[in-house]
């Protein structure tokens, strides 16, 4: 359950995401920024998906500014740093952290890195402005990869 809706694991992620009122303007942004073909490709994709709250979270007027057709390059670029290619479970991103002894650098479709850590028992990503967002629900699996809800919009 993510946002009050059931998520199917024979579904898409942007066929679940549709469903889930936390993520209505992550939805709105995807259609604005023409990926929803994209999202909805075999993949598998790994997707950080920001709630409503983490893009109220944002300056006044972002949003809005955002989704305005002139700016659809800036908002695709946003929206591809929280997409990794490939099934990245909570798990496998814990063993890469382990493994990088105590840090993991994702590469996102946008190009930029992610840094994936652990605070705790919480899987915390950092961006390349040094913007944190903690997982607040991990391995919600979908058809064409995994959706892990995060508190905070990433920036590139």
């Amino acid at each position: 359950m993510v946002g009050g809706a059931a998520m199917y694991s024979t579904r898409t992620i942007v066929d679940n995401a549709v469903n889930s009122k936390d993520h209505t303007t992550l939805v709105a942004a995807v259609k604005a920024a023409g990926l929803v073909d994209t999202l909805s490709s075999p993949g598998p994709i790994t997707v950080f998906a920001p709630t409503n709250a983490a893009f109220a979270k944002l300056p006044a007027g972002t949003v809005e500014t955002l989704l305005k057709p002139e700016n659809k390059g800036t908002l695709t670029s946003v929206l591809t740093y929280h997409v990794v290619a490939g099934r990245m479970t909570s798990g496998d991103i814990a063993n890469a952290i382990k493994a990088g002894h105590g840090r993991a650098t994702l590469t996102t479709v946008q190009g930029e890195p992610l840094t994936a850590t652990m605070r705790g028992k919480m899987l915390v990503l950092t961006d390349a402005k040094g913007g944190q967002a903690m997982v607040t629900i991990a391995n919600v699996m979908q058809s064409n990869g995994v959706i892990h809800v995060v508190d905070t919009v990433l920036m590139p």
